[in-house]
């Protein structure tokens, strides 16, 4: 029968045997070690019973609560891995419902996109160095081209998210587009160079039309031609989306950009209502005056007009006034002198040349327009007054911050661009994964009121401490402990 030995060393240590007792001698079976403390001979003597239990039939004659004390002398820690983060992760994408997509490597690199976006090999390097989990390289390029066709399932989740989980009832959406371009001077069919809105003219871009809720959930998406016109987008994406979905939208907020007659007449067809900002320097000088007037330059002052675009609504604010003739003064100022040299210089707004005399001199008539729209904000819509006042048209159209608040955390949290991809699967693929990067990461800002980054640093403030008892070999995980911050955020999020 084996039994633990407690004897003095030399040093004056304590040593820990296990031993056996074979034709009267004495036999070690195993030296757990010495120990010079209490604390430690107690944490050996639990060792010692655990080898014993693991190595020998023999079982104790009466059961005994581990404490699972680990001597620190006997152990090594080997690494620190992020399961919490990983595990909030997870769980709001079981509440968001994306594992629907039942595809473990498509969640797994839109989680690395929250936390560090990289190219698709590192991200699968820091997915096993971070939550020690393992996708051989081999398989993840052979999966990624097909996370295209997880495209229409994403956005029928992202439909019943906003829905149930958000209880957003899509009476209004929000519709804007943005370009992403390529790290590659060489175009083909789809990347090709176009006008950019990240200053990258020269280089091959796509052109993203993005649906938002209100509150700026991502709803659908679609890919276009880097050289397509903005305002031939809405109404495709807008059919492609109702017909895939069968969701009715009453009405689409989109900017300027978005409206024309043709535009106008597709949304009149389709039952479709809109609000659009209006292009008020466009506008017919005698519809300025009258806007003008009938505004008197009173703060907070609406005014609707029926417009061959549909109802032009103005609004007059007194501070966009003092904003807008600061500005127009110094153009006029740098105008001035720049005659007075007898050069344009680089473009200037209120000079022009004259036609008589062929020479530069101020375009008072521009001067004069402009004066009129000073602090005037104009929009279009087809919704009644007895439907929707002015001012709930101009709070709605005030909105559309949030889609482009999506797309800065597109491009800036979740480095959506520049695109390294060539093939077109490929990038379609990699399209898919920010879309659901993206609905993880506006679920968790529009759940907490917090910033995406914010709330990802303190969930990734949490860490485990992988420790090895060498003398078992057993593994052990100490957990740091979470902050007041961290839990509220994990309360908030209902995870």
């Amino acid at each position: 029968m084996t039994s633990i030995r407690k004897t003095k060393t030399g040093s004056g240590a304590t040593a820990i045997q296990i031993v056996k007792y074979v034709n009267r001698k004495i036999v070690v079976l195993k030296h757990i070690g010495s120990a010079h403390s209490p604390d430690e001979i107690e944490a050996l003597l639990e060792i010692a019973e655990h080898w014993i239990t693991q190595n020998t039939p023999q079982s104790p004659l009466f059961s005994k609560s581990t404490r699972r004390t680990i001597s620190l002398n006997h152990s090594e820690y080997t690494e620190v891995i992020h399961h919490f983060a990983y595990s909030v992760l997870s769980q709001i994408a079981v509440k968001i419902g994306l594992t629907e997509l039942n595809n473990n490597i498509l969640l797994d690199l839109a989680f690395m996109r929250l936390i560090e976006p990289t190219s698709k090999l590192r991200s699968i390097k820091l997915i096993q160095e971070y939550f020690s989990i393992r996708h051989p390289e081999r398989s993840v390029y052979r999966a990624l081209p097909k996370f295209k066709e997880f495209k229409t399932e994403a956005e029928r989740i992202a439909v019943h998210c906003a829905l149930s989980v958000l209880s957003s009832n899509l009476n209004f959406v929000l519709y804007d587009v943005t370009t992403l371009y390529f790290e590659t001077f060489k175009a083909d069919e789809l990347r090709v160079p176009g006008f950019s809105k990240d200053n990258k003219s020269n280089q091959p871009q796509i052109v993203i039309g993005l649906l938002v809720t209100s509150n700026g959930f991502p709803l659908g998406y679609e890919v276009f031609r880097g050289n397509t016109f903005e305002g031939h987008t809405m109404l495709p994406v807008l059919k492609k989306f109702t017909d895939t979905h069968n969701v009715a939208f009453p009405t689409v907020v989109a900017d300027a950009a978005m409206i024309g007659r043709t535009n106008i007449e597709e949304l009149k067809k389709n039952r479709l209502s809109y609000i659009a900002g209006a292009r008020m320097a466009n506008t017919k000088p005698t519809i300025i005056h009258d806007i003008y007037k009938k505004l008197g330059q009173t703060d907070g002052a609406t005014v609707r007009l029926s417009t061959a675009h549909g109802d032009l609504i103005c609004s007059f604010s007194a501070k966009r006034f003092r904003k807008y003739q600061a500005e127009m003064n110094k153009q006029i100022e740098r105008g001035k002198i720049l005659i007075s040299k007898h050069e344009p210089g680089k473009r200037s707004k209120f000079v022009k040349k004259s036609s008589k005399d062929n020479i530069y001199e101020l375009d008072l008539k521009l001067i004069e327009k402009t004066s009129l729209l000073l602090g005037i904000k104009g929009y279009y819509t087809n919704i009644p007054s007895a439907t929707l006042s002015n001012e709930g048209i101009i709070k709605h159209y005030r909105d559309l911050w949030h889609v482009e608040q999506a797309f800065r955390m597109a491009k800036n949290d979740l480095a959506t661009r520049p695109i390294f991809h060539h093939k077109e699967d490929a990038v379609r693929a990699h399209m898919v994964v920010c879309f659901v990067s993206l609905m993880i990461g506006k679920y968790i800002e529009i759940a907490t009121g917090t910033s995406l980054r914010q709330v990802m640093d303190a969930l990734w403030s949490v860490t485990d401490a992988q420790i090895v008892d060498n003398l078992t070999g057993e593994r052990f995980s100490m957990r740091s402990k979470p902050t007041t911050q961290v839990k509220d955020f994990c309360k908030k999020l209902g995870v």
